[in-house]
């Protein structure tokens, strides 16, 4: 298999698991609803955001319009980079630290384009995909569908401590989905191991 078949073939199944994971928590829970796959640290909860990764949010309705936009054109230029990295002899494992990057950030622009036309919403309800009175919004300000909850360690910070004293914290409190996870990975991959490539390529 080539290097470009290769990176292909991760971007779709990435793309694959997340959209079909995302398409079954659609349509069978309702938000809010989880279930406890390992006990109390890891859980499938299904939570739904307007903005970034792990459930950080921006600016209400025009930042999610700034949003959908700029991940629309950040795919566009790393879709063009990896093209063109594909061609040059750069390390593989650099090549599938981009296509990650690029498969997590795709799918959750599909969620944001597409969801709020294709689904009911989710609040009380388990949604319907394609409903005859349409979907809860409009093209580009779906949400996206966040399922994977690791609250591995739950107390409260010390009284001595700088930040919020006595207050209880959970490690590690967001919710994310397998598209987060690329970006993540493939971030990390970079950081760690590939940052004077990065700088070459740039």
């Amino acid at each position: 298999m080539t290097r470009g078949r290769l990176v292909i073939l991760i971007i779709f199944l990435i793309l694959l698991a997340d959209q079909v994971l995302k398409f079954w928590i659609k349509t069978n829970m309702m938000l809010g609803q989880e279930y406890r796959i390992a006990g109390d640290w890891f859980i499938i909860h299904f939570t739904e955001n307007n903005g970034m990764a792990f459930g950080f949010e921006f600016a209400g309705k025009i930042g999610k319009y700034f949003l959908s936009i700029f991940r629309i054109v950040a795919v566009t230029f790393i879709s063009i980079y990896l093209a063109r990295l594909i061609k040059k002899e750069v390390p593989l494992g650099f090549l599938i630290s981009v296509a990650l990057i690029l498969a997590g950030a795709s799918g959750n622009i599909i969620d944001s384009a597409f969801y709020g036309l294709l689904f009911e919403h989710s609040s009380y309800q388990v949604s319907q995909f394609m409903p005859n009175g349409g979907g809860y919004a409009g093209f580009l300000q779906g949400r996206v569908v966040d399922m994977f909850y690791f609250p591995i360690i739950e107390g409260h910070w010390p009284s001595w401590s700088p930040i919020k004293p006595t207050e209880s914290f959970i490690f590690f409190r967001p919710v994310f989905n397998i598209a987060d996870s690329a970006i993540s990975v493939g971030m990390m991959l970079i950081l760690f191991f590939y940052r004077k490539v990065l700088q070459k390529e740039l």
